[in-house]
């Protein structure tokens, strides 16, 4: 692999908005920079959940489908972007009508609004360390300590810059990607981590040179990045990219999975699914896809079968050697789904357009607010 090589200085908190990069070039060609960035102190605003908790069966019902005026279900909601269980059994749901939470009390949503009072749409929700839960939304992030929630908010980096990714550290650091790059946060306040400028994705509504699509820490605590740029892979020193020139052949990276044996999994938007084995690539998706099929989500479920979801709605699982093919019986062409996820009790989760399904006993069951839960 050929390397780019970005060697970071020790970070110190300066009080100007200012980020101050010096580039020199090494006698090996290996790109080096030396940089003092701002750290960014967010605006913050804390919430009783009391004072913004609605129950389900208050709340008018949500379509699957807009445009269609029979019962659909009572869907959890139309669209729902992300699924996440918590170390206490919490169900949490990020969907395009904002959070919401299912536990033995019940289904409970949460009407927090962006800086404008505006009703927001969740992407990613994370637990860190402590049992925070983080939510990333259009907007902001917000964290729930068990009974409040605080809502950060930073006009450059999330109100302008737009949220799309996030994941905690084993160290309890979030790492936030979105349309203008990556920063992390520690609580109190935003540092920039400068990645490579990569190129925008005509064929996507959301796309621009410094778009970060996923997150992901590794076993070995090294960070990865799913970027415009190809992937990127920062072990604590040094950046590494992996993209076309290693044989990725599209720069365009959605999801990156590692799996039980420490090898990975690298989905592009426009040419497959790559493994990764730390030294070479190798398209696995050629052959039931075609050459120029986009891969979205990824996941890999406890008995080591890896799920994914093609760009066409199609879902896919992969046992090391043959695939299979799904289909969601109450949908002809199936879900547009944003993620796949395994919860404690080991069962499958898709979530995206037209709500949420669990696979079970071998059927989609859609998971509505009155379950089955």
């Amino acid at each position: 692999m050929k390397n780019l090589n970005l060697n970071y200085s020790a970070i110190k908190t300066i009080g100007l908005s200012i980020l101050i990069s010096v580039f020199f070039t090494s006698c090996d060609g290996q790109v080096k920079k030396n940089t003092a960035l701002l750290k960014i102190a967010p605006e913050q605003l804390k919430v009783h959940e009391d004072n913004i908790v609605l129950r389900a069966e208050t709340l008018p019902e949500f379509l699957s489908n807009p445009n269609e005026q029979d019962y659909q279900g009572n869907q959890i909601s139309g669209v729902v972007r992300t699924v996440f269980q918590d170390k206490n059994g919490n169900l949490w749901f990020g969907t395009q009508n904002g959070l919401c939470r299912y536990n033995s009390q019940g289904l409970d949503y949460f009407d927090i609004t962006d800086k404008d009072g505006k009703s927001i749409t969740v992407y990613v929700i994370v637990e860190d360390k402590s049992g925070a839960i983080w939510i990333g939304y259009g907007g902001g992030i917000a964290k729930y300590d068990g009974a409040y929630f605080t809502n950060y908010y930073e006009k450059d980096i999330l109100i302008k810059s737009g949220l799309w990714s996030m994941v905690a550290d084993k160290n309890g650091l979030l790492w936030i990607g979105t349309t203008q790059g990556v920063y992390t946060f520690n609580g109190e306040v935003f540092t920039h981590f400068e990645i490579p400028e990569g190129k925008a994705d005509p064929t996507r509504g959301v796309s621009t040179s410094r778009m970060v699509h996923s997150i992901m820490e590794d076993s070995t605590g090294r960070m990865w990045f799913g970027t415009n740029g190809g992937a990127y892979i920062y072990d604590g020193t040094v950046l590494t990219n992996i993209s076309e020139k290693d044989g990725l052949r599209s720069n365009f990276v959605n999801s990156i999975i590692e799996d039980r044996d420490g090898n990975f999994y690298i989905s592009t938007a426009h040419s497959g699914l790559f493994f990764y084995n730390g030294d070479t690539l190798t398209n696995i998706t050629d052959a039931i896809l075609g050459a120029d099929t986009g891969i979205e989500t990824l996941l890999e479920d406890q008995k080591g079968t890896i799920w994914f979801g093609s760009k066409g709605r199609g879902l896919y699982s992969y046992d090391g050697k043959d695939f299979t093919t799904y289909q969601i019986e109450e949908s002809t062409t199936g879900p547009a789904t944003f993620q796949i996820y395994e919860d404690q009790q080991e069962r499958l989760w898709f979530v995206g357009f037209g709500g949420a399904y669990r696979y079970e006993n071998g059927n989609f069951v859609n998971i509505t607010r009155n379950g089955p839960w």
